[in-house]
């Protein structure tokens, strides 16, 4: 079974090389690695060639001009040839199980395997596990992955990312919550109780630069919005959806009672 590790590149080749030497260790061999680059404005692009020329394992393509992490996601995955597959950020790495470990849970009843992640500092050295992340109840219509239970190392099966309608290629954030929202509606999901990814915290991080969070709450909304349409959700919690203002807080709150995490608890 061929593993297809999906990167969507951007201006990121000092970051590369730790993560593509995580890719090279990784005890499970049968893979491919799809790189897109994302029209890189520095020399990074010409690098990544010049690092991986000799690997016949790796496929790298380019957009002709800057398209967003969207487009960039969408043409990976249209890239990739595997049964399974799973995005690694350029910044980030995986440990060196995770394609086995992942591999080995992607029964015949499961589209997707996560696991626990670890964070770490820029240097790329762990200081604490997520703390949210957890396995999640199948099935439920009115889950959001708000608290980001469902999150890295996330892999599915290609053909059940063909049950959707894809990654949608305008979004420049919040890309991968829409990812997971649609592939949960379409299987199982399974949740790995170990770290197998490392999340690398740095001031140029979308997550972490303030510039950018204001468009990021902006597109989980979004997301969490046409979400609940696809599900037929017209109110949440007594509200209608379209009166709300910001449904990654409000579901947030709604959820965050003494008795929801009592039930999410023992789900």
């Amino acid at each position: 079974m061929i593993f297809s590790i999906l990167i969507a590149h951007y201006n990121n080749y000092d970051y590369f090389v730790e993560c593509y030497n995580s890719i090279l260790n990784q005890t499970y061999q049968n893979f491919e690695v799809v790189l897109v680059d994302d029209s890189s404005t520095d020399d990074s692009y010409q690098k990544i060639v010049e690092l991986t020329k000799n690997n016949a394992k790796v496929k790298v393509f380019r957009n002709e001009e800057n398209k967003g992490v969207g487009y960039t996601k969408r043409k990976c995955v249209e890239m990739a040839s595997g049964e399974i597959c799973g995005f690694v950020d350029p910044d980030d790495a995986i440990a060196e199980n995770a394609l086995q470990i992942s591999i080995e849970n992607h029964t015949k009843d499961n589209i997707v395997t996560y696991s626990k992640f670890h964070l770490c500092d820029s240097k790329l050295k762990p200081f604490r596990i997520f703390q949210h992340s957890r396995a999640v109840k199948n099935g439920k219509k009115d889950f959001f992955n708000v608290f980001l239970e469902a999150n890295h190392f996330f892999t599915f099966k290609k053909e059940a990312y063909h049950k959707t309608t894809g990654i949608n290629p305008e979004l420049s954030s919040a890309v991968d919550q829409d990812l997971y929202l649609k592939l949960y509606e379409v299987g199982k999901f399974y949740f790995i109780d170990t770290p197998l990814y490392y999340y690398r915290l740095h001031e140029k991080g979308v997550s972490q630069e303030s510039s950018k969070k204001e468009k990021l709450n902006h597109n989980w909304h979004q997301v969490i919005l046409e979400t609940a349409k696809r599900r037929n959700i017209k109110s949440l919690y007594g509200k209608k959806i379209d009166e709300i203002q910001n449904l990654p807080e409000f579901l947030k709150i709604k959820q965050n009672n003494i008795i929801t995490k009592i039930l999410r608890k023992f789900s």
